[in-house]
């Protein structure tokens, strides 16, 4: 049976960095401040043209070059997003429209920061039923547009960007191995951002204070480390191996210290983290594909080795996944 493989990879993050410095103009924080809580130093900002599915669109373009794949040779495009550029059409149809994917189908998958690791394992089940299809999946996200620029406790942790993967079927012994994914919706208050107010008087909600990222941070940080540590050992016990099988752990990348308390947890060695939060924040679903690339092109990935991906969101959603490169 052929799984899901990876073709190639590519990312895009938009020009402007915005550092600690420049939130102190902003909002009562320091540097200090930042980056003992969070590990983040900067973080890329849209500017003009740099929308989301612009950003999608030109990782996925560098991705398809990545892969030798030409975007008529696509059969699917899969964006996972949470900040797309419209409610409807979705991202995926811009990003479709714009490289001239004409032979695709294009949908949007929503499951927050865990919205790559899920498509990846939605993408896996296409490609089991038809190895032959290719596949662009994107992590794609304007977390500027989204926060509240007062509130230092969630405008300090985000950023945008985009990180895209070319799939088609690998051969034996290569692509996703196993995948371990799970939600628990009763916790969705801790984490969360409303859609924009509601035309209709009866379904308007009393609380809805704008459409911004809310956060319970001392919260989602216990459930975070604990899901994810969780998650990562089942999917290890499930497929007979241990933390020291892997060649390359690549986590979500939300905070410095949900990290390094999960390593610790996990008892998997620095150097064996992919970690570049301290340069981008957290992109949400871009976040790992955008490690993703950075690792493979600066040649840290191997054919052959054993990958784990990990992540934690709103929703919340959570899970692990486990791939031969």
């Amino acid at each position: 049976m052929k799984r899901a493989f990876i073709l190639g990879t590519g990312s895009c993050l938009p020009a402007r960095k915005l550092t600690n410095f420049d939130l102190e103009k902003m909002v009562e924080t320091s540097d200090e401040w930042i980056t003992t809580r969070t590990g983040i130093h900067t973080r890329r900002i849209s500017g003009p043209g740099e929308e989301n599915y612009l950003l999608a669109a030109s990782a996925a373009r560098r991705a398809l070059r990545n892969a030798e794949v030409k975007p008529r040779d696509l059969d699917m495009i899969v964006v996972a997003t949470m900040t797309p550029h419209m409610i409807m059409p979705s991202c995926a149809c811009f990003v479709q429209a714009e490289i001239g994917a004409s032979q695709a189908f294009a949908y949007d998958l929503n499951a927050a920061c865990s919205g790559f690791l899920y498509g990846l394992d939605l993408v896996d089940k296409y490609i089991v039923s038809r190895p032959e299809m290719k596949i662009l999946l994107i992590g794609s996200e304007t977390l500027s547009a989204r926060v509240n620029w007062q509130d230092r406790n969630t405008c300090i942790l985000f950023g945008d960007g985009a990180g895209a993967s070319v799939l088609s079927g690998g051969g034996k012994g290569s692509g996703v191995v196993d995948a371990d994914l799970r939600s628990d919706g009763r916790l969705w208050n801790l984490l969360y951002m409303h859609s924009p107010a509601s035309r209709n008087p009866d379904l308007e909600q009393n609380c809805h204070d704008c459409c911004y990222i809310q956060m319970t941070g001392r919260d989602v940080f216990k459930h975070a480390v604990k899901a994810m540590e969780g998650s990562v050992q089942e999917l290890l016990r499930r497929n007979g191996l241990t933390i020291h099988d892997i060649a390359l752990m690549i986590p979500h990348q939300a905070n410095i210290r949900i990290l390094h308390k999960l390593m610790e947890r996990l008892g998997v060695a620095e150097e064996k983290v992919y970690v570049n939060v301290d340069k981008y924040g957290n992109t949400s679903a871009a976040s790992i594909p955008i490690a993703l690339d950075e690792a493979h092109r600066q040649g840290m990935i191997r054919r052959g080795d054993l990958l784990l991906f990990c992540s934690f969101g709103g929703g919340f959603t959570w899970g692990s996944m486990l791939m031969h490169w």
